[in-house]
């Protein structure tokens, strides 16, 4: 397997605002990298000097084996980049500004296999390409860049928050065309907020805080950073008392719960089976805690109070977790 990114101590400064602190990060051939953190974090900024569009402070940053800023032309041949707020031509239809995208890359109109291959995806994307640009909507423009990028094969695809703007049912799409090119062996370099996205598609992960890279690695190697929680049916209050390593046992609605260390979960299977405990469920941790980890301080404190909409920010980040926990507790 060759390394197709690769960055180390990789810095940036606008001023007196440290974008990049020495990042290092390292995405290797076939894999689906995600690459996570909020606004601010440096995720954008990394993804401009990977395409060279920006010129790093200080550091080493490669792509295939070039520099970035040196090597920006072709390069560029090898890359399909999606952004998160795209522009398009407005006097030109989306169709005809796919073709001038897929153009940039090497593809031809007239070749089959790019036309075969861009008509199954505005089929699959829901798209007219016979409007002009200047009355798309951001969704829309979203789509252009996308088709235009999945339409041509590249040996790297790099996507800045690829589905905003997208409505859910082409979000499930686009998760769709990324499983298809995930079994193909594409790399891809994937900066997303939608943290379930990531647990679907990602091969590894990387998290990013104050322009450094705090966590990176697969999911199961990044979850013995975070706690399981088991749960079973029971009514008395004592009932998960004395198990090896639990932390935070309760008891609600029928379930006793606890958590427990990821890596301890084997240990303690004995004694539940020696319990003959019933309706055993065991969750593993989720990419959202893994994030929370390392945000949930700085997210509760973006509000003088709880009872402010800072709360309700955690709680959008949390809330599928939570919701599934009470849905195995009707």
């Amino acid at each position: 397997m060759s390394t197709v990114i690769a960055t180390n101590g990789l810095t940036k400064h606008y001023g007196h605002v440290h974008a990049l602190d020495g990042l290092d990060l390292t995405v290797e051939s076939g894999q689906v990298h995600g690459f996570l953190g909020p606004n601010g974090a440096g995720k954008s900024t990394t993804i401009r000097i990977l395409l060279g569009l920006a010129r790093a402070t200080a550091g080493e940053a490669s792509v295939f084996g070039e520099d970035p800023w040196r090597s920006a032309v072709p390069l560029h041949r090898r890359i399909a980049y999606v952004p998160g707020d795209v522009s398009i031509w407005p006097n030109l239809s989306g169709g005809e500004s796919i073709d001038v995208l897929a153009r940039l890359r090497g593809a031809s109109k007239h070749d089959d296999r790019y036309r075969g291959e861009k008509e199954r995806l505005m089929r699959e994307f829901q798209f007219d390409p016979r409007t002009k640009g200047r009355a798309y909507s951001k969704g829309n423009r979203q789509k252009v860049a996308l088709i235009a990028a999945l339409s041509v094969p590249a040996d790297l695809y790099i996507f800045d928050e690829p589905t905003s703007g997208l409505d859910p049912l082409m979000e499930v799409v686009f998760r769709r065309e990324m499983a298809r090119m995930k079994d193909a062996g594409a790399t891809v370099l994937l900066s997303s907020h939608i943290l379930s996205e990531v647990e679907l598609l990602c091969d590894r992960v990387s998290i990013i805080r104050a322009g450094r890279v705090v966590e990176s690695g697969t999911l199961a190697e990044l979850r013995h950073l975070t706690r399981t929680e088991i749960s079973f049916e029971a009514t008395d209050a004592g009932a998960a008392a004395g198990i090896p390593g639990a932390h935070e046992p309760s008891i609600a609605e029928g379930r006793a719960r606890f958590t427990i260390d990821s890596d301890q979960v084997a240990a303690a299977l004995p004694e539940l089976a020696r319990r003959d405990v019933t309706g055993l469920r065991v969750e593993p941790p989720s990419l959202e805690e893994l994030f929370l980890r390392h945000y949930g301080d700085d997210l509760l404190a973006d509000s003088p109070s709880n009872d402010t909409d800072d709360g309700a920010h955690h709680d959008d980040v949390t809330g599928s977790r939570r919701d599934r926990r009470a849905a195995a507790g009707r």
